[in-house]
């Protein structure tokens, strides 16, 4: 990549990372069609990506569990299989044509879209027992999470993200909430732990290709994290559900260019 486009990418990954950061999300699915609307060969753009995503979900993981809303426990329960599969999905990357995995892609950036079109609401879970279900309490908050739903679609989400370089957040913020019964705050800060791990796991299965370019990857990691920051500050300016609606019409158009590009 050459310094003019390196430039213009880390104004775009800013300007990513600070609206997303609004709704709260880290940008990484636009990391990848970014970078290869700048030239950049999938597997390259794959591995920058999950180096920034690990940088700024690391940073915003550090915040969260200053405010105690990272459940530490349940992290280290659901982690080691979606880690793993990161990993893998990394590794199993090198061996997928490229048409293939951008059509992979395009379908990761539709089904964002979906989320970002109907934000994840947090529901009452009825306190009980089951097979496999586990009595948590953090703060205030009680609750009882379902391992045996949670953790297949986490690790599931883990070799996907892996895979195409994004976070996998977008998938495992909802299986919490929605599935495995975890409050809002507490699952948005434990994700933001999960996630740093998985997109490091990734990154780290992308390394035996050669794909990783640090010149590049540093830079655009530091304006990730700026814009982080930016948007945190400015989230509560902004009406979140205008956003939601304008980055999930962006997705799908991002998804439309991803297919036309993997078939021409």
């Amino acid at each position: 990549m050459s310094v003019g486009f390196l430039v213009i990418g880390i104004a775009a990954i800013l300007a990513v990372s600070t609206v997303f950061s609004m709704v709260g999300q880290g940008g990484g699915v636009l990391y990848v069609p970014i970078l290869l609307a700048l030239g950049t060969d999938f597997h390259e753009a794959a591995t920058t990506s999950l180096f920034v995503i690990a940088a700024t979900s690391g940073s915003a993981a550090i915040m969260y569990r200053r405010r105690r809303f990272v459940d530490w426990k349940l992290a280290l329960a659901i982690e080691p299989p979606t880690f793993g599969m990161a990993f893998v999905g990394g590794l199993v990357a090198q061996y997928i044509g490229v048409p293939a995995l951008k059509v992979v892609f395009a379908a990761v950036l539709i089904v964002a879209s979906f989320f970002m079109f109907r934000p994840t609401r947090e529901s009452e879970a009825k306190l009980g027992q089951g097979w496999g279900h586990w009595r948590r309490s953090m703060g205030d908050s009680d609750y009882i999470v379902r391992l045996p739903i949670l953790i297949p679609i986490t690790t599931a989400a883990g070799f996907v993200a892996g895979m195409v370089g994004v976070s996998g957040g977008l998938f495992k913020l909802p299986a919490m909430i929605l599935l495995g019964g975890v409050p809002m705050r507490i699952a948005i800060g434990t994700s933001s732990l999960m996630v740093t791990a998985t997109a490091l796991a990734g990154f780290l299965g992308h390394i035996p290709g050669g794909y990783f370019q640090p010149w590049v990857a540093i830079p655009l990691a530091a304006s990730a994290f700026a814009g982080g920051r930016i948007g945190s500050a400015l989230s509560v300016r902004v009406e979140a559900g205008m956003l939601r609606r304008l980055f999930a019409v962006i997705l799908l158009l991002a998804s439309a260019w991803m297919i036309v590009n993997a078939v021409t």
